[in-house]
């Protein structure tokens, strides 16, 4: 690795927030929430805000920051392209399994997109810390830039919008895809990839990311609520055994058996293809309907059940 890429500390975001610091802050934000909704200190509605100013405001950022100056190698795209094969196995296995089980549009479209969209960066970059050192996360890096940020603001913008509204005309889907606000950023980042931002701009979308993670893990867990668990108990199993084993078993095979990938650069392929539902993922979801008790549990308690099958599947990858 070279150039601005190569030196940007912590995966680009160059934060300063060490990846342990990044789990507390998990930890905090989340309780935060759940406090807040238990002892009534919040309007009910107070998720909506927060969704709203993380959709168009803090993604948008966050995709400029991102994106911005990635120095484009052919050896980052085969575990970039993991990602995307994530999401397309979702889609299919999901839009299968959906009309097998009869399950509403709405859940099928949650389903794929919190089965095919995984938190690569915000919790798996301390994850990958934890279990491999600080070697793997160029690895992570990559997987998450290239792969995960663009399949979110490209497929997961798409899916959304046909299964929100019921409807495939393709004029309407690309006219939402083109003016979601992450898509904007996407194509602005990518025309802008030779500029150089000023430091007042550089760091203007570095603080209005990093606003991102504290105030959805807020989000998430002000609205987690055990009590879905029950009506949502089926396809919350599907879903969490989908992502976070499925997925990784599937992407075992790809990567390691038939690509022949092997070291380092393989395991972390795996461990992040093991990793929960992306939290943007599931706000997205939310956002446009699709089963958002779902969604968000699927955010919260596929996060939780996380520590143990992530620490499960190191066991499985030692002897890659």
């Amino acid at each position: 690795m070279s150039g601005r890429f190569a030196n940007r500390p912590f995966g680009c975001r160059q934060n300063g927030i060490e990846s342990m610091d990044n789990l507390i802050l998990i930890a905090v934000s989340f309780t935060a929430g759940l406090l807040m909704r238990r002892f009534s200190r919040m309007p009910e509605q107070t998720p909506v805000a927060l969704n709203m100013f993380i959709i168009y405001v803090s993604l948008p950022a966050m995709v400029l920051n991102y994106l911005h100056g990635l120095d484009f190698r052919p050896s980052m795209f085969l575990p970039a392209s993991m990602p995307w094969l994530t999401f397309g196995v979702s889609a299919l296995f999901f839009v299968v399994a959906g009309k097998l089980l009869k399950l509403p549009r709405a859940t099928v479209g949650s389903l794929i997109l919190c089965g095919g969209l995984g938190n690569t960066s915000f919790f798996g970059f301390p994850m990958i810390e934890a279990f491999y050192g600080k070697q793997g996360i160029v690895h992570g890096i990559i997987i998450d830039q290239l792969g995960s940020f663009m399949v979110v603001s490209i497929l997961g913008v798409t899916v959304a919008g046909i299964y929100s509204h019921g409807s495939t005309d393709v004029r309407s889907i690309v006219k939402r895809v083109l003016l979601f606000p992450s898509f904007i950023a996407l194509i602005a980042a990518v025309l802008l990839n030779d500029v150089i931002y000023s430091a007042s701009f550089a760091n203007l979308v570095k603080r209005l990311s990093d606003m991102l993670a504290p105030l959805a893990l807020f989000s998430v867990g002000f609205q987690f609520n055990p009590g879905h668990i029950g009506k949502s108990r089926n396809t919350l199993a599907l879903g969490l055994a989908f992502k976070l084993a499925v997925v990784p078993a599937v992407m075992f095979v790809i990567y390691v058996m038939v690509a022949g990938m092997q070291g380092l650069p393989a395991r972390i392929t795996i461990f992040e293809a093991a990793m929960p539902t992306m939290i943007t993922g599931g706000i997205i979801a939310a956002e446009h309907q699709l089963d958002p008790p779902l969604a968000n549990l699927m955010v919260s308690f596929g996060l939780l059940v996380s520590f143990v099958t992530l620490a499960l599947w190191t066991v499985v990858l030692r002897g890659v």
